[in-house]
């Protein structure tokens, strides 16, 4: 109750409709699980994030960061503190050269609405990505990744706010991308926009990539359940997935939870699965595959939240 009282107190300039007191975490994340948010707050400009992190590092607030809730696990406990939902949508083109985009896009922008967007302005680059159910800056931080493209390949710089509240702009090189992983998985920074390299194409050719790659997710993928995507890296020297499935788990069921059918790669709400449910489905697997092959599998996702 201390932290609503900071918030109901502080002279926010955040209008309070973005602003949730005890919000369930159900309602903002792919899986569809998850106990309550302390607060909960959308932000859509700069100078809103600045704000309420200058108030919660004064007042000693603990703070989380999410874009659309489609790479989280979120615990039945719930979060502490503020989670502050990054909406920020700034678009901007300008034309580089004949057949050359560069494109400046705020982290709050969803990918399969941008690649929809560009596309009718003719603009491709993004065809391959469009499926993945996230934002731009959660892709960027996970370096997501899909038919052989990765988001590294396109990024020209990303514009960030510090663990100091000051802005800064880092190039490509800077961003230490890997497989699944960035220097946003190591450092608190807070992705603001991104500035991407992009070519032209009639609009035509752009939308059958789009409807090709999409056909392809929705055979291959359980889009007919709430999931946080893939739960498991890759690893270097074996396919995740195909080691579920040759250990005879598919279908595996921990009251809510379940390993998909369609793809072992998967854990997948089948209505009434709660944290619990998917985390200890998560252990129950990663045992399973160490005690076959001897090797340890890494989460993809990540779990937050009181334990």
């Amino acid at each position: 109750m201390q932290t609503r009282k900071i918030i109901e107190n502080a002279k926010l300039t955040i209008p309070k409709e973005r602003i949730y007191y005890n919000e369930p975490m159900k309602k903002h994340t792919t899986f569809k699980v998850g106990g309550p948010a302390e607060i909960y707050i959308k932000i859509q400009t700069i100078e809103e994030l600045k704000q309420i992190k200058e108030l919660a590092e004064k007042e000693q607030i603990p703070t989380t960061i999410i874009g659309n809730g489609s790479n989280i696990l979120v615990t039945d406990k719930g979060i502490k503190g503020l989670v502050i939902k990054i909406e920020i949508k700034k678009l901007e083109i300008q034309k580089e050269a004949e057949d050359k985009i560069e494109i400046t896009v705020g982290a709050g922008n969803k990918l399969a609405e941008l690649t929809q967007n560009l596309a009718k302005q003719n603009i491709s680059g993004l065809e391959e990505l469009s499926g993945i159910p996230g934002t731009i800056g959660g892709a960027i931080k996970m370096n997501a990744g899909a038919h052989g493209k990765e988001i590294k390949d396109i990024i020209k710089q990303v514009k960030i706010l510090d663990e100091t509240n000051n802005i800064k702009t880092l190039q490509n090189n800077d961003l230490q991308f890997g497989y699944r992983k960035s220097i946003f998985t190591k450092q608190k920074y807070i992705i603001l926009e991104a500035t991407l390299n992009l070519t032209t194409a009639p609009k035509e050719q752009i939308q059958e990539k789009i409807k090709k790659y999409l056909k392809i997710r929705k055979q291959n993928q359980p889009l007919e359940y709430p999931s946080a995507g893939s739960t498991f890296k890759r690893e270097e020297n074996f396919i995740t997935a195909q080691q579920i499935d040759e250990a005879g788990l598919k279908g595996y069921q921990i009251g809510g939870a379940a390993i998909s059918e369609k793809h072992a790669g998967f854990i997948i709400n089948k209505g009434n699965a709660t944290a619990q449910d998917i985390q200890d489905l998560i252990k129950y697997i990663q045992n399973k595959i160490y005690e076959k092959t001897g090797k340890k599998i890494e989460l993809e996702i990540e779990i937050i939240g009181e334990q």
